[in-house]
C-alpha cells in the first residue's frame, strides 16, 4: 500500500508526494501555502481517484513521465521513468492504492527524541 507524505519545501510552502509500496516516489504535488490545503486536496483525491487523468509525456532525454490531472486541473507531476512500461506500473499503483493510502505529515518540527 502506498502513502501520501506531506513535507515542507525550502521556501516554507507545503507539498506532498505519493510513494509506492516499496517507498519510491511516484509523483510530487504542486506547492501549497497552508498545510490544511494540502491535506484537503489529498482527501479529495483519495475520495474521487476515478476522476483523475494521466497525461503522458516523453522528455527530450527519452525519459517518460506523466502529469496527474484531477477534475481538469494540473495536480501533480510524476518522477521520470526509463520505460513506458514502468510509467504504466506507476499509474496502476496510484489507481489501485491511492484511495487506501495513509497520510504521513512530516512538515511539523516535532522531534521524537528530546535532549
Amino acid at each position: 500500500m502506498g502513502a501520501f507524505v506531506i513535507s515542507k519545501r525550502f521556501n516554507d510552502e507545503y507539498k506532498f508526494v505519493f510513494t509506492s509500496r516499496k517507498g519510491k516516489i511516484i509523483f510530487t504535488s504542486l506547492s501549497y501555502e497552508l498545510n490544511f490545503e494540502c491535506q484537503e486536496d489529498i482527501e479529495k483525491l483519495k475520495e474521487d481517484i476515478v476522476s483523475t487523468d494521466f497525461l503522458k509525456f516523453k522528455s527530450s532525454s527519452g525519459k517518460f513521465f506523466f502529469k496527474l490531472m484531477f477534475r481538469g486541473v494540473h495536480f501533480a507531476t510524476s518522477r521520470k521513468y526509463t520505460t513506458s512500461l514502468m510509467l504504466e506500473k506507476g499509474i496502476k499503483e496510484i489507481v489501485l492504492y491511492a484511495s487506501k493510502a495513509e497520510i504521513l505529515d512530516f512538515s511539523v518540527d516535532h522531534f521524537v527524541f528530546t535532549d
